[in-house]
C-alpha cells in the first residue's frame, strides 16, 4: 500500500535532503518548533541500506513524517506550542503514536508549531510565530489550528504525513483551508497517551495528508487496526446534508464549491438528501456553563496558569478560565446530556451513509487582522470550529477532502459518520476522493 499513497521514486536520504532544503527557505518559516535533521538523516540512510538489501521496516517505511508539538518524544519535554512548560521533565518514553511510527519505517522530521495547548482553530501562536497557508502565493494568510504546522509540512511538500490532534477540528480545520485530505476517526481507534491534554473527552490524534489512501496508510499504524482500502459505489448511497447551523454564515467561494460538488455526487447516483437537523443548533446550549474543552482543559493546565499564566497566550488563558470553578456536579450532567444528544442523533442519522457539509464556511482569512484584533479573531475561530467540533461533541468520525477547483481557495468537504462507522466512511471517502479527481482530469 505504500507504494501506492507515497512518492517513494527518490530515495529516503534525497526526499530528507529536499525536506531540509525547504525548511530552511522563507516559506517555512514558523512550520517546526524542533528539527530533527541529523536523525531523520542517519536514519534515512539506513531505509536505503535496508532496500539496498531488499528489506522494508515497515508499513511507512522511508515516509517522511512530522509531529505536533503536543505529542511526547523521549528524552524531550513537551511544549505543546507553548514556553511555559519549558523546564519541566523531559518525557521518560515515546507517546505509542510515535513508537508505532518508528516501528514502521517512518522519517520523522520534527515537531511542528500549533496554537498553543491546541486551543485554537485558527493557528496563529504568538511564541513561535503563525506558519503562513501556501495555498495563497500572493497574501499572508491563517493555515488553520490546532495543527497549523503539520498541514503546512505537508502543503509545502516537506512531510508525507503530518501528525496532528483533533479536539474540535484541529485536524480537519487546516486540513481545509491549507487544500489537503485530514481524517479524524472515532477517538477511541487511536490512543492518546503521551499526548498533552486538552480534553479527555474530545481529543482525537490523526493525520493530515495529500489523499485519502495516504491517511489509511498512516491511520493503520497509528490505530494497528487497518481500514478497507476499497472505494465503495456511489450508486444508491443516501448523503445527509443537514440544514441546521453548517450551512450558516457560508462565504460565496465555499458556497460554491459545496453546491457543485453536491451536484456531482447526486449525478454520479447517489442521493442528497437535505434535512433539518435541528439538535445540531442545541450544542451550544447542552454545553453550558463551560464546555468540555474548557473545563478539562482548565483541570488539566491550571497549575501552569497559576504559575505563568502570563507565560501563556492571552487568547488561550480567556477560554481556559471558563472552565473554572464548574462544579462535578455540572461537568457530570454536561457528560448526560451529550450521551442523550447522541442517541437522540444516531436515530437522526439512521439509514444515512453519511452526512456532508462545508469543513468550515470560510476560506483561510488573512493573518494580520486578527493578530492585534481579539473580536475578530474569537468571530473567525468560531466560525472555524463550529461544523467539525460537532463530530467530536457526536464521538463521531470525518474526512475534510478537498473540493475546490483550480484557481480557487481551497475548499473542504466534510465527510461524517456515527462512533464506529470508520471502514464504512473510508469507503465513502475514496469514492468522493475518485469522483472529484476523476472530474479534474
Amino acid at each position: 500500500m505504500t507504494q501506492a499513497c507515497f512518492d517513494t521514486s527518490s530515495s529516503a536520504a534525497q526526499r530528507v535532503a529536499h525536506a531540509l532544503e525547504v525548511a530552511a527557505q522563507p516559506s517555512a518559516q514558523h512550520v517546526f518548533t524542533q528539527l530533527y535533521a541529523d536523525s531523520a538523516q542517519a536514519t534515512a540512510q539506513q531505509c536505503d541500506a535496508q532496500v539496498t538489501d531488499g528489506r522494508h521496516l515497515g508499513a511507512l517505511h522511508g515516509v517522511c513524517v512530522t509531529l505536533k508539538d503536543n505529542i511526547d518524544v523521549a528524552g524531550e519535554t513537551t511544549l505543546a506550542g507553548g514556553v511555559v512548560c519549558a523546564g519541566e521533565a523531559p518525557a521518560l518514553r515515546d507517546a505509542p503514536v510515535v513508537q508505532r511510527l518508528r516501528d514502521a519505517g517512518a522519517l520523522l522530521l520534527g515537531k511542528t508549531n500549533m496554537s498553543e495547548f491546541a486551543f485554537s482553530g485558527v493557528g496563529i501562536n504568538p511564541h513561535h510565530g503563525t506558519p503562513v497557508n501556501p495555498a495563497d502565493p500572493s497574501h499572508a494568510r491563517v493555515p488553520g489550528g490546532s495543527s497549523s504546522g503539520a498541514a503546512v509540512s505537508v502543503a509545502l511538500g516537506m512531510a508525507d504525513a503530518g501528525i496532528g490532534t483533533d479536539t474540535g477540528g484541529s485536524i480537519r480545520i487546516p486540513a481545509a483551508l491549507c487544500g489537503l485530505v485530514g481524517y479524524k476517526s472515532t477517538q477511541v481507534r487511536i490512543p492518546c497517551t503521551g499526548v498533552m491534554e486538552l480534553s479527555r473527552t474530545l481529543d482525537t490524534v490523526g493525520s493530515i495528508t495529500r489523499s485519502v489512501s495516504a491517511c489509511l496508510a498512516v491511520d493503520s499504524v497509528l490505530s494497528q487496526q487497518p481500514l478497507p482500502t476499497d472505494a465503495t459505489d456511489l450508486r444508491g448511497l443516501r448523503f445527509a446534508v443537514p440544514q441546521t447551523l453548517m450551512m450558516d454564515d457560508v462565504d460565496a467561494t465555499v458556497a460554491q464549491a459545496f453546491a457543485r460538488t453536491l451536484r456531482r455526487i447526486s449525478d454520479a447516483g447517489a442521493m442528497v438528501v437535505e434535512i433539518p437537523f435541528k439538535a445540531l443548533g442545541d450544542i451550544a446550549a447542552l454545553s453550558m456553563p463551560g464546555g468540555f474543552s474548557p473545563i478539562e482543559g482548565y483541570a488539566a493546565h491550571h497549575a501552569r496558569l497559576e504559575r505563568g499564566g502570563h507565560q501563556i497566550d492571552p487568547r488561550v488563558v480567556a477560554r481556559m478560565m471558563l472552565g473554572k470553578g464548574i462544579t462535578a456536579q455540572d461537568y457530570l450532567e454536561l457528560h448526560n446530556r451529550r450521551h442523550a444528544w447522541i442517541a437522540a442523533a444516531q436515530q437522526t442519522l439512521h439509514g444515512f451513509d453519511a452526512m456532508l457539509c462545508p469543513t468550515v464556511p470560510i476560506v483561510a482569512p488573512l493573518t494580520q487582522p486578527l493578530l492585534t484584533d481579539d473580536e475578530a479573531f474569537f468571530k473567525v475561530n468560531r466560525l472555524l470550529l463550529r461544523n467539525p467540533s460537532t463530530i467530536n461533541y457526536m464521538d463521531g468520525c470525518a474526512w475534510s477532502l478537498p473540493c475546490h477547483e483550480a484557481g480557487e481557495l481551497p475548499v473542504g468537504l466534510m465527510v461524517s459518520g456515527l462512533a464506529g462507522q470508520d471502514a464504512q466512511l473510508a469507503g465513502v471517502a475514496l469514492a468522493l476522493e475518485n469522483l472529484m479527481n476523476g472530474l479534474h482530469t
